[in-house]
Formats: structure tokens, C-alpha cells, sequence
């Protein structure tokens, strides 16, 4: 079976936001407005999202 993936894009500016919804998406390696990465479809990128789902844009990869 092949591991799930998970395109991530980050709709929104990191200015402004709280300080630990900012360190989660940097940690995702998420910078730039428009910048996209592909994760694993776990648990722990799915808790990651969900925490700051107010400025992503989540896609099956």
C-alpha cells in the first residue's frame, strides 16, 4: 500500500498570528504566501493542520 500524501499551501501571511500557530507552520516548513509542501497523511500533520487551518489550503497529493 502506498503512504498517503498531503499537499499543504499557505494562503495566509504568518504576520500578526499567534506565536505558536507561526512556529507549527515554519516547523511544516511553510514561509512564503503561496509556498506549498507534500507531508505524510498521519496523525501529527493532521493535528498540525487543524491548528492552523485558518491559513492553509490542504489537497490529497
Amino acid at each position: 500500500m502506498a503512504d498517503k500524501k498531503v499537499k499543504v499551501t499557505l494562503v495566509k501571511s504568518l504576520i500578526g498570528q499567534v506565536p505558536k500557530n507561526k512556529t507549527i507552520a515554519q516547523s511544516m516548513g511553510l514561509r512564503k504566501i503561496g509556498q506549498s509542501v507534500v507531508l505524510p497523511d498521519n496523525d501529527a500533520t493532521k493535528g498540525q493542520v487543524r491548528l492552523i487551518s485558518h491559513m492553509v489550503k490542504v489537497e490529497e497529493a
